[in-house]
């Protein structure tokens, strides 16, 4: 149990404001590091209120209208099975928060298909998986049909949930394809398309994004090693970085020796 509470790190901020701030200031400087580089960069997305609050405050960082976007892809850890422009959309929650701002190729934004399309919900996930396997890396190693993320960008529910991977269901144990359909989800609405665990955990930095006191039992369950069937949270790992970025409010059953000061 040891390595499993180790392996990850929390960084706190005081309030809601302060970590987005914070993590969207993180977010540019990695990206612009990596496109200065000459690197095609991946990054995956998450919904919620947090997940908008942080693409919002990189939306407003001074050197976000000056990086070259051309070579940076966006997709999404979850979506919402909905009309394209359904509110409950985490797409149309990005676009508007950052995407649409930025002088991006459209290709580059990979997007879930919606219910007001030509595909039913396992169509969709089919589709998605067979989108990712066409960036999967031409010298990889393991196996996965989908591109390593640089960045996968997590919300944690009051549930341990993450992407549309619910504790006690099946979805969290699939590992022989890329996404999957999700029906009866127990958080509305009903139908959603995920990305499965292998596909987040060959990510090179997870980062988990957690704010409010009601997050507080998930984030001591996820640092405490346990099952991820139960705790999908504390399943999701990255291959160099894991890192649960909290307000205050959350970090209430935070051990202090895994507060991570300098990250």
């Amino acid at each position: 149990m040891a390595e499993s509470i180790t392996e990850k790190r929390v960084v706190i901020s005081p309030d809601k404001q302060h970590l987005a701030e914070s993590v969207a200031a993180r977010f540019v400087s990695r990206v612009e590091k990596q496109v200065a580089g000459g690197l095609t960069v991946h990054i995956c997305l998450t919904g919620g209120s947090m997940g908008g609050a942080v693409l919002e405050a990189a939306a407003r960082d001074p050197r976000t209208p000056v990086i070259d976007w051309s070579d940076v892809h966006f997709w999404w850890g979850d979506e919402r099975f909905v009309a394209r422009d359904s509110d409950d959309r985490n797409e149309k929650q990005a676009r508007a928060a950052l995407l649409d701002a930025l002088d991006i190729p459209a290709e580059n934004i990979h997007t879930v298909a919606a219910s007001d399309g030509t595909l039913d919900l396992d169509g969709a996930a089919t589709a998605y998986a067979d989108e990712l396997a066409q960036y999967a890396p031409s010298d990889r190693t393991d196996g996965g049909a989908w591109p390593v993320f640089d960045i996968c960008f997590l919300g944690v529910g009051p549930d341990a949930h993450i992407a549309s991977l619910f504790p006690d269901r099946p979805e969290i144990q699939i590992t022989d394809r890329a996404a999957v359909p999700v029906r009866d989800s127990p958080k509305p609405p009903p139908e959603r398309v995920s990305l499965t665990r292998p596909v987040i955990n060959s990510s090179t930095r997870v980062w988990m994004v957690l704010a409010g006191a009601d997050k507080a039992s998930a984030l001591g369950l996820a640092l405490a090693g346990a099952s991820y069937a139960s705790v999908p949270a504390a399943g999701a790992k990255g291959r160099r970085r894991t890192v649960l970025f909290v307000d205050e409010a959350a970090a209430d059953q935070v051990p202090p020796q895994l507060i991570d000061q300098e990250y």
